[in-house]
């Protein structure tokens, strides 16, 4: 599995965190950074994980910023993508089971690393259930066109 991850400045924090649980999980990882903690704009930092992910470049991509509320609306603009906002274990596990997101946006202001790891833990070892939501997704990606 190849994952790319990014934040914005609200997120650098826990996109570092992150990226630990990676390299512990000895699961390959692109940064897209940023490199400090000036002020940036989401899209710019969503955009390049969405893309690579819809691409298949990236199996999955990681974003994160203050709540992860824009990276989550930025990101889905790409065609193909389906990033789900998840701040508990619950919603990572069944947002692969059920709707087989392939991008996870996170708040590091609404929730702690600790938390944060588990869902990632989570969302990255849960496959897609398939069968009756197969058939949603595919409907998703018909709305899409």
């Amino acid at each position: 599995m190849k994952v790319a991850i990014s934040s914005d400045h609200g997120g650098n924090r826990l996109r570092k965190e992150i990226m630990d649980l990676l390299d512990e999980l000895n699961i390959e990882y692109e940064d897209f950074g940023p490199t400090s903690d000036d002020s940036v704009d989401y899209p710019d930092y969503a955009l390049p994980v969405a893309e690579g992910v819809a691409s298949g470049k990236f199996d999955r991509g990681i974003l994160i910023c203050g709540t992860g509320i824009g990276m989550s609306i930025a990101a889905n603009k790409v065609k193909g993508v389906r990033c789900a906002l998840v701040h508990d274990v619950y919603s990572a596990k069944m947002t692969r089971c059920h709707n087989d997101s392939n991008v996870l946006a996170m708040g590091e202001r609404v929730i702690g690393p600790g938390l944060a790891r588990e869902i990632v833990k989570t969302w990255l070892n849960t496959d897609f259930e398939g069968g009756r939501h197969e058939r949603r997704i595919n409907k998703i990606a018909e709305i899409e066109g």
